[in-house]
């Protein structure tokens, strides 16, 4: 059969190893930090992460204002009706019809309020705990973003890998048809052959579709696709996680995973709501000021009169809570029970980080190993299938040990690229958990590529 050169291109890329794809023109190819940096625009939960931390900052000017004065002011207005009668030595009813206008400026400036600067210390807490927790949505989306590039990448390959598969097949299924024909081989080559190409072409039409899924699931988090997207370059060493000790970084996720600390900001933020709670108990001292004016203007059958007084004071305001129907005490309770939880939340952020930190380093040591050991098998596959055909072609093989041969070699290539790829994936989550993932990283990554 004539190859065509489309036909030879695809030979030509499966033979270069994992991450190897075909373009049909000179497109520029995206990388893994363009497709980031476009992701931190576009993607919603990364938005909405962003939107929270702005909110969240305000908690602690919220709070600073139970520490400083307030300032209020009422006025009000009043038409009044008075009729008086004086009983005893006869009758005398007096009647007396006036409109009243007042109007106050208070000022209270909190002298002793312990349940407001708890507040205070809360919203300094909570502002924390809003940064913390955009740092998680970051770090959250940096893994995001490069599952879905490297999912992409590995439904590429296996496009490639499942052309090259079935133009293989089909050269061995002309070979066994013309060998069939001269009669030097059995019809059960051509069925053996035949089986395998239909195989094939079943296995690239799923490869192409799951490729289209692929490229939609990157979509949804940068809002465009991408017709080209930069692979790992041929033959790329990828280094051991630094460092090399999984007990370092187990401790480093137990003391500064993010989720760790924002358990910690958690369980000090239910402290200080205890001292708050248990703060309902104690007495409230204030400055307090008033500026005013009292006015009342009387209206006769003959005449009009009224008057005008103003008022100012300065003082304090002692306030000492006796009992609230047992409401401080249950809020107290309620305050210690959610300062167990927190706790308890705590632990539980540990363990999770730990537990994916282990799995992380074990993820890329084991993906190194077997990063490795698929570039032995791919070596050793390929002399397989040599050696296969020139049997066949000399007579010592038959045609489905040569078919066996051609899928050990595609399916060794197509688990070389994913045990990369996943490899890379899994220093991702590993620093994640040790929360020092950054965008550093993501260009380390991208240098990587070509």
């Amino acid at each position: 059969m004539k190859k065509t050169p489309a036909l030879l291109s695809i030979l030509i890329a499966a033979a270069f190893g994992a991450g190897a794809t075909l373009h049909a023109g000179p497109v520029r190819a995206n990388d893994l930090l363009t497709v980031y940096r476009e992701a931190l625009a576009y993607d919603a939960q990364f938005a909405a992460a962003r939107a929270s931390l702005a909110a969240g900052k305000e908690r602690e000017s919220q709070g600073l204002a139970g520490l400083l004065p307030t300032i209020g002011l009422t006025a009000n207005t009043t038409w009044n009706e008075e009729d008086s009668t004086r009983r005893g030595g006869g009758n005398i009813t007096v009647s007396a019809n006036y409109n009243s206008n007042r109007w106050l400026v208070q000022l209270t400036q909190p002298i002793f309020r312990w349940q407001n600067f708890m507040a205070y210390r809360q919203g300094e807490l909570g502002a924390a705990q809003a940064g913390v927790q955009f740092g998680l949505a970051r770090q959250d989306l940096i893994v995001r973003v490069a599952q879905a590039y490297f999912d992409v990448l590995l439904a590429q390959e296996a496009v490639a890998t499942t052309e090259a598969q079935r133009t293989a097949i089909a050269e061995q299924l002309e070979s066994a048809k013309r060998n069939f024909e001269v009669g030097t081989a059995t019809i059960t080559d051509t069925h053996e052959a035949q089986a395998r190409f239909d195989l094939a072409t079943a296995q690239e039409i799923a490869a192409q579709s799951d490729l289209v899924v692929k490229r939609q699931a990157l979509r949804a988090v940068v809002g465009k696709e991408y017709e080209n997207l930069k692979t790992l370059r041929s033959g790329v060493k990828l280094s051991p996680p630094q460092p090399n000790d999984i007990g370092k970084w187990v401790e480093s996720a137990e003391q500064g995973g993010l989720n760790v600390q924002l358990g910690q900001l958690g369980l000090e933020i239910a402290d200080k709501e205890v001292s708050k709670q248990r703060a309902g108990h104690y007495p409230t001292l204030d400055v307090v000021a008033t500026r005013g004016r009292d006015s009342a203007t009387q209206q006769s059958a003959t005449l009009g009169f009224g008057y005008d007084t103003d008022r100012s004071t300065v003082g304090l305001q002692l306030s000492l809570p006796i009992f609230a129907g047992g409401y401080v005490v249950s809020k107290d309770r309620e305050a210690v029970a959610l300062r167990e939880k927190a706790l308890a939340d705590l632990d539980n952020a540990r363990r999770q980080s730990a537990l994916a930190a282990r799995q992380s380093y074990l993820g890329v040591t084991s993906g190194l190993s077997q990063v490795n050991a698929y570039e032995a098998a791919l070596v050793s596959s390929q002399s397989a299938l040599d050696s296969n055909k020139l049997g066949y072609e000399v007579g010592v093989r038959i045609n489905i040990d040569v078919l066996n041969a051609q899928s050990q070699l595609f399916d060794t290539r197509q688990k070389l690229a994913k045990a990369r790829l996943d490899t890379l994936t899994a220093l991702l989550k590993l620093k994640s958990a040790a929360g020092t993932l950054s965008d550093e990283d993501v260009a380390a990554i991208n240098a990587l590529l070509d």
